[in-house]
């Protein structure tokens, strides 16, 4: 199993072990919960690997860092929990993937993991556009995987 998806399976575990996970927390607390969860598993992932690849700069000069990145298989990870709703930083993700290409890193996919409902909304025709045209242009592929699978 490549890192990539190995870092989804720990993300996975760890939604299913995190009491209320999956409950709507709204502005504030959901933010909150969030970043825990995103520190947790950064903690979990320096375990599994050995090495920190949790908020890397590879997008140039600036302050854009992407949630994991794994240089070896050229794969950007966005924990991107609220990928369902209407307004999410999906685009602002993508761009962060062909900036760091742009620059030389090695970028050939970028997954997205989102709670439940985000693959469906990424399916819809504006994202679908978006997607393809990043496989057309920069040769990156994008997938959503939902978090809530139980093994």
């Amino acid at each position: 199993m490549n890192r990539a998806l190995k870092l989804y399976s720990l993300a996975n575990n760890l939604s299913l072990e995190t009491k209320g996970f999956f409950e709507i927390k709204g502005p504030g607390e959901g933010n909150h919960s969030t970043n825990d969860f995103i520190k947790e598993l950064g903690n979990l992932a320096l375990e599994e690997f050995g090495a920190d690849y949790s908020e890397k700069n590879i997008c140039g000069n600036n302050s854009l860092a992407v949630d994991f990145y794994f240089p070896e298989e050229g794969t950007i990870v966005e924990i991107a929990l609220g990928l369902k709703n209407p307004n999410t930083e999906y685009e602002k993700d993508l761009l962060k993937a062909v900036m760091a290409k742009s620059i030389g890193n090695k970028i050939k996919k970028i997954l997205f993991v989102s709670k439940p409902g985000g693959k469906k909304k990424c399916n819809q025709p504006g994202r679908l556009a978006v997607k393809k045209w990043l496989l057309q242009t920069h040769n990156i592929e994008v997938e959503v995987i939902d978090l809530g699978h139980k093994a």
